[in-house]
């Protein structure tokens, strides 16, 4: 195994790509539906990558998959540069925990998404 991008399904996917441009994800690939609207992106910051998927376009398909916002998951993003990200975004996002040093050592930071996932960036100082 070398990487794990989740496909994490979303009602807004343009709220869900607004919030992550906002943490400097860039959209990689996007796939519209038959009428131009997005149903489906692939998001990347460093090496980090995201794939958002609509609920819709996967109606009738995927009867397992949960129809609700958000669940029991953290995203756990190891970075470099954790000071310099978290005050560029910290007026952008809403910060759940500021910088903090864990018990483990790692400097750590955690915000939610439009989503209700919660994400913590943390960097091994």
């Amino acid at each position: 195994m070398e990487t794990v991008s989740p496909n994490i399904f979303v009602n807004d996917l343009q709220a869900t790509i607004e919030y992550y441009q906002k943490l400097d994800f860039q959209i990689v690939t996007s796939v519209p539906d038959e009428s131009g609207k997005m149903i489906f992106v692939l998001m990347m910051n460093g090496t980090t990558t995201f794939m958002f998927q609509t609920f819709k376009s996967i109606e009738n398909q995927l009867s397992s998959v949960s129809r609700s916002n958000g669940g029991s998951l953290l995203l756990y993003i190891k970075m470099k540069g954790i000071r310099n990200f978290f005050e560029k975004i910290k007026e952008k996002v809403n910060i759940l925990s500021g910088l903090e040093k864990t018990f483990y050592g790692a400097t750590e930071f955690s915000v939610i998404d439009p989503n209700n996932f919660m994400l913590t960036f943390a960097e091994d100082e």
